[in-house]
Parts: structure tokens; C-alpha cells; sequence
């Protein structure tokens, strides 16, 4: 029994040896202790995540609005991050750091905290669209869209500025410099401030929208994506995408097809030369009428109407059908356009006249005055 004693303190003994041994001038116990109290903290990153961020979510979602719950699906990433800086505090607590080597573990932690605070931040400016979308029909998408933008800038800016004045790093002197350097580089880069500036101004006078109809004068014609600082995104019908420069948008002519009141039809049918006068009247008040009682097209004094017998052209006498829709759509302008084709082409028959040809003319869907070809077709589908 006595020797089992010796043994046991003997083996205490070369314990407290093996603890009180320093490496790098940390006791190895102090160190151990400190690892497995680091480890113990990420183990329990799993439970807090569990515990704190499902509880305030499920606390979200008892309330109307929808800003909390996306606040708190947006701090979830750093609400993980605390454990670890947690452990690495309790860690630094436990170690017997002195002079510099205690310094540099007082920073570290400081710039962790600093880190976790502006990285939350960060990530609640996007959560702020909710909010800012009671102003948005207002001051426009692009503008909640820059803001949030320059809002999320400035947090990496102070993020940064703030870790390294933790580190005694003077940030005024740095300023002064990039200062000087950005004299330099805005001489080289005169286009992309221009781009800039382009971009403000289109946002500001909200010439243009996300997912608007647009036609630039260079032939670029599709859906505005997205508005960014120096380009603008632009969805062809073949879609593809385009990045047009802001100056070129600010300084151009662009044709905004989403905010027309309606769509135009202008057509010049011509018909023989055997009409009667009876005929011509009888196609013309016939037209007019369907114009007149369809919903589908506005009506004088909101949009100007007219079908008129307008010339004598070298083949045919020309019949101007100038008329608006109230639908904007291109799809349903197209299927209305066609409703009135199979409708004229009717209205002749039953006059009992006929389409001279050749019939020509022209059209320029830009905003030009000539009118569309009218083709026939070649069968009349019944009228409801």
C-alpha cells in the first residue's frame, strides 16, 4: 500500500512537471486549458445557433411585417461567428499573456469585435429595402438600389477605418495619400466619373426602370436589368445581354416603349379603282364603326381617331385607318391588330369590292408618320 502511494505521487509529481513546462513562455496546462475551453465553444455554436437565432425567428414570424424576419435570417452568418470569438476571449483570459504578445491578443480581439459589428451591419443594409419600399414608387427602385448600395460601402469603409485605428494605424495620413493618388487616377479615368455622374442623372430625372421597354438610339433595343455605376444592363429579345455605358443613356435619344398610354395602328388600305362612291362609304363607316364600339381600342377625345379616304395613289384609292389601343402590350397589340385585319378584310367583301394591287406604303415603328403596309388576309375568321 505504501508503495502505490509513492507511485501516485510520484506520477503527481511528473504531472505538475509536464504542466508547469512553458512553451514559447505559456505554461502548457494554462494552454491545454485554454484549447479545450476553445473547443467547447465551437462545439456549442451548433446549440446557440439552435437555441438564440431559431427562437428569434420563430419570434419574427409572430409579427406582421416581414423586415424582422429577414433581419434576422440576415444576422444569422454573424450570430454564428460569436461563439468562436467567445472562445477565443475565454482563451486569451485563461493564457498568461504579458507585454506585447498581450497587446497583440487585446487587438486581435478588439478587431474581431469590430469585424462581427460592421459584418451584422453589412448585412441588415439589404433586410432596409423593406422598409424603404413605402418611399420606393416615389424616388424610384434605382434610387433605394444605389442607397442601399452606398450604404453597404460605407459600412467596409468604417469596418476598416475602425480595425485599423485598433491597430494604431493612423487613417488621416492614408486618406491624405489615396488623395493624392486620386487626383492622379481621375485623370486617367475621366470616362468612369462621367459614367457615374450619367448614372445619377438617369436615376434623378427616373428616365429609365427596372424591367422597362426600351429602344436607344443605335439600334440597342430590349429590358432594362439593372442600372449599376458606370453601365446599364439591357436584356435583348434574343437574350442576350448588353451593357450600354450611363453616359451613352444620358446624352442619347431612348425611346421608353413601358410608358406608353397605348399602342398605334396606322394603315393605308388601298382598294380598286371600280369602287363606287357607295363602296367607299360603306367600308368607311363600316371600320369606323368597329373602331368606335370595341373596348379593345380608346376612343376620341382621350386619343385621336380617323378613317378617311385619303388619295388617289397610282393603282388604288388609299383608305387611312389611324387608330390607338388601350392595351401597351405587344402581344396583345398584335392579336388586336390581326381582329381588325380579318375585320377590314370582311367589310370589303361585303362590299362587294376588292384590295388593289400592288398596294405599298411604309411604316417606321420609331415615331415616323408613314403608315404600315396592310396585307390582307387571306381568310376571315368569324365575329363574335
Amino acid at each position: 500500500m505504501e508503495g502505490t502511494l509513492d507511485t501516485l505521487s510520484a506520477f503527481v509529481r511528473h504531472a505538475d512537471g509536464i504542466r508547469e513546462a512553458e512553451v514559447l513562455g505559456l505554461e502548457i496546462g494554462a494552454v491545454a486549458t485554454a484549447a479545450l475551453v476553445f473547443v467547447v465553444c465551437l462545439l456549442l455554436r451548433g446549440v446557440f445557433t439552435r437555441v438564440v437565432v431559431r427562437r428569434l425567428a420563430r419570434w419574427a414570424e409572430k409579427t406582421e411585417s416581414r423586415l424582422d424576419d429577414e433581419a434576422v435570417a440576415a444576422l444569422e452568418p454573424p450570430l454564428r461567428f460569436m461563439p468562436l470569438v467567445l472562445g477565443l476571449f475565454l482563451a486569451k483570459a485563461i493564457l498568461p499573456f504579458a507585454g506585447l504578445a498581450e497587446r497583440i491578443a487585446d487587438d486581435l480581439l478588439r478587431s474581431l469585435a469590430a469585424f462581427v459589428l460592421f459584418w451584422a451591419l453589412y448585412r441588415l443594409a439589404e433586410p432596409l429595402r423593406g422598409l424603404a419600399s413605402r418611399v420606393e414608387e416615389k424616388i424610384g427602385a434605382e434610387v433605394v438600389d444605389w442607397s442601399i448600395r452606398g450604404l453597404k460601402i460605407a459600412f467596409v469603409a468604417l469596418g476598416a477605418i475602425t480595425v485599423l485605428e485598433i491597430w494604431g494605424i493612423e487613417v488621416g495620413p492614408i486618406l491624405a495619400g489615396l488623395g493624392l493618388i486620386g487626383v492622379a487616377v481621375a485623370l486617367g479615368a475621366q470616362d468612369l466619373f462621367r459614367n457615374l455622374i450619367a448614372g445619377l442623372l438617369i436615376i434623378g430625372e427616373r428616365r429609365l426602370a427596372h424591367g422597362e421597354w426600351i429602344k436607344i438610339d443605335g439600334g440597342v433595343e430590349g429590358t432594362v436589368e439593372a442600372i449599376g455605376f458606370r453601365s446599364t444592363r439591357v436584356r435583348q429579345f434574343d437574350k442576350a445581354p448588353i451593357y450600354v455605358p450611363n453616359s451613352k443613356l444620358s446624352d442619347t435619344a431612348v425611346v421608353n416603349y413601358t410608358r406608353m398610354t397605348h399602342r398605334r395602328i396606322y394603315w393605308m388600305i388601298g382598294v380598286e379603282y371600280r369602287t363606287t362612291v357607295d363602296q367607299l362609304r360603306q367600308i368607311r363607316d363600316g371600320i369606323e364603326a368597329f373602331l368606335l364600339e370595341d373596348e379593345a381600342f380608346a376612343h376620341p377625345p382621350e386619343v385621336p381617331t380617323f378613317v378617311r379616304i385619303d388619295r388617289f395613289s397610282d393603282s388604288s384609292i388609299d383608305i387611312m385607318v389611324y387608330c390607338f389601343t388601350v392595351t401597351t402590350s405587344w402581344g396583345e397589340w398584335l392579336a388586336i391588330k390581326e381582329r381588325l385585319a380579318y375585320r377590314i378584310k370582311t367589310i370589303v367583301e361585303e362590299a362587294g369590292t376588292g384590295f388593289a394591287f400592288p398596294s405599298r406604303s411604309l411604316y417606321v415603328e420609331s415615331g415616323g408618320d408613314a403608315p404600315e403596309i396592310f396585307v390582307p388576309p387571306e381568310s376571315v375568321k368569324a365575329e363574335d
